[in-house]
């Protein structure tokens, strides 16, 4: 059976201090999906915590804004229309270098994304 969500549908909206998520498909969404989907962004100058996902890989990609996003030791700037695929275990974050938000699209390889701050 297919599931249809909507970005106008705030009950899987989550503000927080450097932006906002909002899940579209995941585990809590849809109990038979094999993947999480999402928006987030985050507001211009300001960054996201530095984390992991143990369980599986991010995909993301830029749809506006730009940041710089480490990436373990490595720091690669995004722009729109930029992808990029994290592996799992790897420490990352973002930082907006733009003057608007940055607004992404976020995909895992797992229902049950799992995020461990560093």
């Amino acid at each position: 059976m297919a599931t249809v969500t909507n970005l106008n549908d705030e009950k899987y909206m989550f503000p927080v201090e450097w932006g906002g998520i909002q899940w579209l498909m995941g585990q809590e969404i849809d109990p038979e999906c094999e993947m999480t989907f999402g928006m987030v962004f985050i507001h211009p100058g300001i960054e996201n915590p530095r984390h992991i996902h143990p369980n599986c890989e991010e995909v993301i990609f830029v749809l506006s804004g730009e940041c710089d996003h480490t990436l373990g030791d490595e720091v690669v700037h995004l722009k729109p229309g930029m992808l990029l695929r994290i592996p799992r275990n790897v420490p990352h974050n973002a930082t907006v270098t733009s003057w608007e938000p940055c607004r992404m699209i976020i995909a895992y390889s797992a229902p049950d994304r799992k995020t461990i701050g560093e």
